[in-house]
């Protein structure tokens, strides 16, 4: 689902909203998870999950075209872990419910 898709589908579900009205909606709530997460912060949504961010240390890399080695620094990198209530609805029997 790409964030069109949500805003198509939030002003489907509330024909009292409009488009632009769920766009905007959509739009901070993004934008306050981007700050959160930009400040250092963690987010949780129960019953879906949390995002935080990961340290990376520095290490030695390869370049894959020349193969010479390569300092990567340090850095933080988002980290989504997917809550209880999350994976039990899409841990799939081994029945092949599950739609690809």
């Amino acid at each position: 689902m790409t964030r069109s898709d949500l805003i198509a589908k939030l002003a489907e579900r509330y024909p009292q909203l409009l488009a632009k009205d769920a766009d905007l909606a959509v739009k901070i709530v993004l934008d306050a998870m981007s700050n959160a997460l930009a400040r250092g912060g963690r987010i949780e949504i129960r019953g879906f999950g949390s995002f935080a961010l990961n340290y990376r240390p520095p290490r030695v890399g390869r370049n894959p075209k020349s193969g010479e080695k390569v300092q990567v620094p340090a850095k933080y990198a988002p980290h989504f872990k997917a809550g209880k209530e999350l994976r039990e609805r899409v841990d799939f029997p081994e029945s092949g419910d599950r739609k690809d």
